[in-house]
């Protein structure tokens, strides 16, 4: 079964983008809209045919928009940093009608014979700040069974950076290491705010260094063909001891395509580029489904940075991936601590979710 179809199977009606649509030729410039859009902004469209990182190219200066039509855009997609305030949409509403998927992974060789690295291995790349995405599909349909030759199997759907990142309605589709949450640098405390995205993979699936406020996400664990457990990790943060915060997920489903209890929560990444971080979590107010292991949702990525000592917290969980049996194993904000993790007080003077 070839990366393609097997992707689209794990999606559930993503068949119309990945599977069922041939990949469009690229043309060297999109269509320019004959006049401004709302509030005055300059519009780019993109169709099949077109090439969106042509769109991107074309881009001048600071509040563009460029609108893609349903299709599969099979590119890799890179948001320059002054590209700022660019709005990337689908045209419908539905995110799966227009797809951003290629198939780089970390150990992938470029045509000089290095590799891409993981955070090179990415479908779409932003460092702008202001952006916002909505209602697009970003995925990168590279698969392990592809390549046995290939030991760097991370493959990144989508690597932001800059302040001020929006997603809404996205769907980010990968296996490890799907979602990179990063920042602009290693003294940056970047904000992004992810509002109803749904989020897949398996390996370690959300990761990296940025201040992120996931609100009402999905995020779904893949079955995995492998004899071990844990067959992976949802949320791996990399936070900056300095950032105070880091990634937050509120009133979000976590749902599994795997058998109970196969996955861990999370565990932290602590990068050999900055062994200082002490990476945060907090999940709250959510649903977490049997696919997490209840008993010991946390695990360690390396022993000499145990998860008990890292900044992992939830409160007022619910579902059967919740159920505390062991309170040492899953620790809980107090009420006077949950007060303080919120979208307002990760997001500070910048509040995307009071937008229409």
């Amino acid at each position: 079964m070839r990366r393609r179809t097997l992707l689209a199977g794990l999606t559930a009606g993503l068949t119309a983008g990945l599977a069922a649509t041939a990949a469009p030729a690229l043309a060297a410039t999109p269509a320019l809209a004959a006049g401004t859009g709302a509030a005055g902004r300059r519009v780019l469209h993109v169709r099949p045919g077109d090439s969106v990182q042509a769109a991107v190219d074309a881009v001048t200066g600071p509040g563009w928009t460029i609108v893609v039509h349903p299709g599969t855009y099979r590119e890799v997609v890179t948001v320059p940093a002054g590209a700022a305030e660019l709005t990337l949409c689908g045209a419908s509403r539905d995110p799966r009608a227009a797809v951003l998927v290629h198939d780089n992974a970390n150990g992938t060789k470029k045509p000089d014979g290095t590799t891409y690295g993981t955070a090179g291995s990415a479908t779409f790349s932003s460092a702008a700040p202001g952006l916002t995405v909505r209602d697009l599909t970003l995925a990168n349909d590279w698969l392990r069974a592809d390549h046995p030759d290939v030991t760097g199997t991370q493959a990144v759907a989508a690597y932001v950076t800059g302040d001020r990142s929006r997603f809404d309605n996205v769907r980010f589709l990968a296996h490890q290491d799907a979602l990179f949450a990063d920042t602009t640098a290693l003294d940056a405390f970047d904000r992004q705010y992810y509002h109803r995205c749904h989020i897949e993979g398996d390996v370690d699936f959300v990761f990296g260094r940025a201040r992120a406020v996931f609100d009402t996400c999905r995020f779904h664990t893949l079955r995995r063909d492998v004899a071990f457990t844990p067959k992976g990790m949802v949320f791996a943060p990399a936070t900056a001891r300095a950032n105070p915060y880091g990634f937050l997920a509120v009133r979000c489903r976590i749902t599994s395509g795997a058998e109970d209890a196969a996955y861990k929560l999370a565990r932290p990444w602590v990068p050999s580029y900055e062994t200082t971080a002490w990476p945060s979590l907090v999940v709250r107010d959510s649903w977490i489904g049997p696919g997490i292991d209840a008993a010991a949702p946390y695990t360690n990525m390396r022993e000499a940075y145990p998860w008990q000592t890292m900044r992992f917290r939830e409160y007022g969980n619910s579902g059967p991936g919740a159920v505390i049996s062991a309170p040492d194993d899953r620790p809980q904000l107090t009420p006077a601590e949950a007060a303080v993790h919120t979208r307002r007080t990760y997001l500070g003077d910048w509040r995307p979710y009071e937008r229409p």
